[in-house]
């Protein structure tokens, strides 16, 4: 479910008019939810009964995403219409409801309900993570719960990888699907809505079913390697106690107690701060690329959303799961110690950002659209003034610069609309549309039909479909080759701090991660990719909606310095947490074998004593 919303970003911004910085709102509602409850969860769960816990968590996600779906059912139909007027022969199309009077649409605040749906869906994954991750280690073996750790972050990726797919197959089905009988804009165009409600409700049936086990599983196991007896539960004695201290009477009062003592324990440990801030630097840079990286393809490349979401779905998410898998493999098959997991995590993340800066090369040039990228009479020209879209062949027509009809014609030129591009008839219905005499149109002969224009943008050459496949083949790369550290840089968090704040310590990094990255990093990431718009979107009203077009080469700068940036600065903490590790794991050892050669030491000393004849 939550990386269906990632996918339905585009869909949504376009559905309810909205900007980058606010979906990234939307986007981050999540997070604001989920750090209401994520300290006091994984405080206070970890002395409850923690499968019950995730449980009821399920519930209260399958509620969320049902919420964040429902303003669809709410909302007038998104109505795109072409047709040719009888009086001047312009071409028409309507994207927002018609009405006599500017009256602001029922469904312009609707995006409200997806804001507190999402946060309600955060609200309840509170509990997964820490109780989850915290009940698995306290009942494994410490040899294998890196193992299993890795098992499970494995199978968490299938989700991620369906609803990638989930929402490619939404993205190709209209919005008003049912209701509408004949759409004349494709996928690729920049006003199409798919079918971004479907998903959601799709997401609850399977959050419901998630939850029912979690009611049936105990509230604790029995430590690996000791057997099963009926009276487990019941007669755990000290064992129990030793895991879960106090279960069996618990008091909330006395457990508030020690909170505020646990968390100055926790921040004061010198290696967990320095990966918290490391930590916190590497997810801004992550959950940016994540949200809008669908985005990335579709504006750098011109690829649809189905398409951005299948490939992200099929190709990079398996080969995750396969590397997170390996990592977890390596830790159990070589007894990997916190210092040697730590520099394979630092390794592995490194080579991995190292590959993206190739991203940089892989682009594909801005579309040729006449008044925003190029002149009318073809020079390279970037502009962000509406007036530019206006020239001497279209200044008769009465052209409104806050349409957004796109048309091509055979010189590769994009016009904005036929009336921009001079066009005074047209033939043909729907989809094959053709519009003549469009004297904006350049022409080298005059030939007959070589000023006519067709619907929708020209499509990119085929050098940017080159660079497309390599642009996929280093993320593939390098995508493995970071997860490869996943698992082992997952286990410094657990190892660097005292048993008994283990679960402390993974919601206090759940919860700083994502008020720190999860909340304001959409957000930013949005307003630095509008700042690169160049044709916004209009409203009923004449507000400004969604964005149109992008100048690719300001977006991909912006949007890849940005990640790189962060990312590279969370590499410094990361070198001090290594560093701080060798120091402590060293002492440890040294202590360990002058405690070892003591004991060696007494035994000498009385074995001469026990073999006197006395």
């Amino acid at each position: 479910s939550g990386t269906y919303m990632k996918s339905a970003i585009t869909q949504i911004e376009r559905r309810f008019d909205l900007s980058s910085s606010v979906v990234g709102l939307i986007d981050g509602s999540f997070e604001m939810g989920n750090l209401l409850f994520l300290a006091v969860v994984s405080h206070f769960g970890a002395r409850l009964h923690r499968p019950r816990l995730i449980g009821m968590g399920c519930f209260l996600m399958a509620i969320g995403s049902a919420l964040t779906g429902l303003p669809h059912f709410f909302m007038r139909q998104w109505i795109l219409q072409n047709g040719v007027g009888q009086d001047d022969q312009k071409h028409i199309l309507i994207s927002t409801i018609l009405t006599l009077d500017c009256v602001k649409d029922t469904g312009s605040s609707m995006w409200i309900y997806v804001f507190l749906g999402n946060a309600l869906r955060g609200i309840g994954e509170t509990p997964v993570t820490p109780l989850g991750i915290s009940y698995i280690d306290d009942f494994a073996k410490a040899e294998n719960s890196a193992f299993y750790i890795a098992c499970l972050q494995t199978i968490m990726l299938l989700g991620p990888m369906f609803g990638f797919l989930l929402g490619s197959m939404c993205a190709k089905l209209y919005v008003d699907i049912g209701f509408v009988n004949s759409v004349t804009i494709t996928p690729q165009d920049a006003r199409w809505v798919g079918a971004w409600w479907l998903g959601f409700f799709v997401s609850s049936a399977i959050l419901v079913l998630a939850g029912v086990p979690f009611w049936f599983l105990p509230r604790s196991l029995p430590i690996q390697g000791e057997e099963w007896n009926e009276n487990f539960n019941v007669d755990q004695g000290n064992k129990e106690q030793s895991v879960l201290p106090n279960t069996h009477s618990v008091k909330l009062a006395n457990i508030s107690k020690g909170f505020l003592p646990s968390l100055k324990r926790l921040l004061c440990t010198p290696a967990y701060f320095l990966l918290l801030c490391g930590i916190v630097l590497k997810f801004n840079s992550f959950i940016g690329l994540l949200t809008f990286k669908a985005k990335y393809m579709e504006q750098q490349f011109g690829q649809s959303a189905s398409r951005t979401n299948f490939l992200i779905g099929v190709l990079i998410l398996p080969v995750v799961a396969v590397g997170i898998f390996l990592g977890g493999l390596l830790m159990k098959r070589y007894k990997l110690s916190v210092v040697a997991g730590a520099q394979l995590s630092f390794i592995t993340s490194l080579t991995a950002f190292l590959l993206l800066l190739f991203h940089f090369s892989t682009k594909c040039d801005n579309v040729p659209v006449a008044g925003l990228t190029v002149s009318y009479n073809g020079t390279p020209e970037i502009s962000h003034d509406e007036h530019s879209l206006m020239s001497q062949c279209n200044q008769d027509c009465a052209c409104s610069t806050s349409e957004w009809d796109p048309v091509c014609s055979d010189s590769g030129i994009t016009y904005v609309s036929p009336c921009l591009a001079g066009c005074t008839s047209s033939t043909g219905q729907g989809k094959n549309m053709v519009f003549h005499n469009c004297s904006c149109v350049s022409s080298p002969s005059p030939v007959e039909g070589s000023r006519s224009v067709f619907l929708g943008q020209c499509p990119r050459g085929p050098g940017c479909t080159r660079s497309f496949t390599s642009y996929m083949a280093v993320s593939v790369l390098s995508s493995f080759i970071n997860s490869l550290g996943t698992t082992p840089g997952y286990m410094i968090t657990i190892r660097c701090i005292k048993p008994e704040l283990k679960s402390l310590a993974l919601g206090i990094q759940t919860l700083v991660m994502r008020t720190l990255g999860g909340i304001p990093a959409p957000v930013y990431f949005g307003a630095l990719i509008d700042s690169t718009c160049l044709k916004w979107g209009v409203k009923g009203c004449g507000h400004r909606g969604a964005c149109r077009m992008y100048d690719s080469n300001m977006y991909r700068l912006i949007f890849l310095s940005l990640t790189t940036c962060l990312s590279g600065c969370s590499y410094f903490f990361i070198i001090a947490v290594i560093v701080l590790l060798r120091k402590q794991f060293r002492k440890e050892e040294v202590k360990a074998l002058q405690q070892t050669a003591s004991k060696q030491n007494e035994t000498e000393l009385q074995s001469p004593e026990m073999c006197h004849p006395d």
